[in-house]
């Protein structure tokens, strides 16, 4: 197997010195809290009298979560070491430095440790009599279960989630409020991946899974787990009639529906073929009638250096939730 190029240090320091580097390079948005890999918003008065939001996980997911702190979407982000949850004590930070006495929203991707750890966390906080709420987040439709999944896993579409409860935060929506946002939201996300080649962790140096020069798998999650099928690569054109078809088996495409789609790099892959793979994803909805009323093409929660591309289609089934994608926010990667 060939040895794997990385532009790091010492493996075992790769996040606290990323976490390091993306704060001090963008200290409008973000700092750090003092002995810990979280961090949270920069302007702090502003989200006095708000719920705070907070997510996180593994890291090697960049530009989440910590791309998405800022006015509008998330209060604070908790970044493990890579592709591993992050301890309850640095999630417990986050929730304290989140909390602004109006209680603190977890949004947590379904993966058995995530959902574990960010659960003692939450613990944690009720202890202190902050109020917390959560929900967690499993929108990915390829498989049920998984290697560190119950049910089905938490991948891209957990963005759209962060954008939602986010901006309805900043708003001024309570607690319960928000819980039955997201709560209603969450049943019409749906994604799915396809990947040309696995994510390299820098501690382990070879890849999660190997595929032919010629292959493709279906179906991959986020920590290079695997998926449905693998085959010969295929066309744009045959890529998004897959993933279209496992979406419309979920969703049931409606022309009369409203839809957000999020086209997702996931690390690896160039903008030129996401663009592509718009262009093919867009035609095969015309046939269909339908024309997005939303849509982000770009890297939001990718997979270290894998090379695929994800997507999510979300069914705006409240009015509410179109302006809450459309309300402005301030961050790194939005």
């Amino acid at each position: 197997m060939k040895s794997v190029k990385k532009i790091i240090n010492e493996p075992q320091n790769a996040v606290p010195e990323m976490v390091d580097g993306l704060v001090r390079a963008y200290p409008q948005y973000l700092e750090r809290i003092p002995g810990s890999e979280a961090m949270v918003r920069s302007d702090k008065d502003s989200m006095i009298g708000k719920v705070g939001i907070v997510s996180g996980g593994g890291s090697g997911h960049e530009p989440s979560h910590a791309g998405f702190v800022g006015k509008g979407m998330l209060s604070a982000a908790v970044a493990g070491q890579v592709f591993t949850s992050p301890t309850p004590d640095q999630i417990y930070a986050a929730i304290k430095a989140a909390d602004h006495g109006k209680g603190v929203f977890l949004v947590i991707k379904n993966y058995s440790g995530d959902v574990m750890n960010f659960d003692m966390a939450k613990d944690m906080a009720e202890l202190d009599d902050i109020k917390i709420k959560s929900i967690i987040v499993n929108d990915d439709i390829a498989v049920e279960d998984s290697l560190y999944t119950q049910g089905r896993r938490g991948v891209a579409g957990t963005v759209l989630m962060h954008k939602l409860v986010g901006a309805a935060a900043d708003q001024g929506a309570s607690l319960d409020e928000i819980e039955k946002l997201a709560k209603a939201a969450l049943p019409h996300i749906s994604t799915i991946a396809v990947a040309l080649s696995a994510a390299t962790v820098p501690e382990v140096g070879k890849p999660g899974f190997t595929l032919a020069d010629d292959e493709i798998e279906y179906g991959v999650g986020i920590h290079s787990e695997p998926g449905y099928r693998r085959e010969k690569i295929k066309s744009s054109k045959k890529l998004v009639s897959e993933l279209l078809a496992k979406i419309n088996q979920e969703q049931h495409l409606d022309p009369k529906h409203q839809y957000a789609v999020l086209i997702n790099g996931m690390g690896a892959t160039p903008l030129m073929e996401q663009y592509i793979f718009s262009h093919d994803l867009l035609d095969q909805l015309e046939t269909q009638n339908i024309k997005p009323v939303f849509m982000k093409v770009g890297n939001y929660m990718t997979s270290i250096e894998m090379a695929g591309i994800s997507l999510t289609v979300f069914e705006l089934a409240d009015s509410t939730w179109l302006k809450y994608l459309n309300y402005p926010v301030e961050t790194i990667a939005w």
